[in-house]
């Protein structure tokens, strides 16, 4: 299995999801079977949000799951067709978000549960579009 998570700078393991799918710096891609990690830098950093694209941010990889902490609902939509599960991450290591993983404790994100960036009503998508989650 092959698990992309979003991150400001790769600090390997230690390294914490990024708000923000879309708008993150870089991807680390862990696969859990050979355990190689490797990090790709996000093509698609400058999109508009809306329209986002997973197969050009993450540049043809293919990966089983993306675990975030904040992404919009056409992302998740257009991961899910690709046969990609999103997961809500928790503001630690991938360390312990991939160990969360294998336990089957991480919720999945559904299109309800996305940011809709409408941030003045308050719909807690739990992200700071740009900045790390501290």
């Amino acid at each position: 299995m092959k698990v992309c998570i979003p991150v400001s700078e790769n600090k390997g393991m230690e390294s914490l999801p990024y708000g923000h799918f879309g708008s993150a710096p870089e991807f680390i891609i862990c696969d859990l079977d050979s355990k190689e990690i490797k990090s790709i830098n996000n093509g698609d950093l400058g999109h508009e949000h809306g329209k986002c694209q997973p197969l050009k941010a993450l540049k043809g990889q293919e990966v089983d799951a993306i675990i975030v902490c904040g992404i919009g609902a056409g992302a998740i939509m257009k991961l899910n067709e690709m046969g990609t599960k999103v997961y809500r991450g928790i503001n630690d290591t991938i360390e312990s978000n991939l160990k969360l993983l294998k336990e089957n404790k991480l919720q999945e994100f559904s299109v309800n549960d996305a940011c809709s960036h409408n941030h003045s009503k308050g719909n807690g998508c739990g992200h700071d579009h740009g900045h790390d989650i501290k």
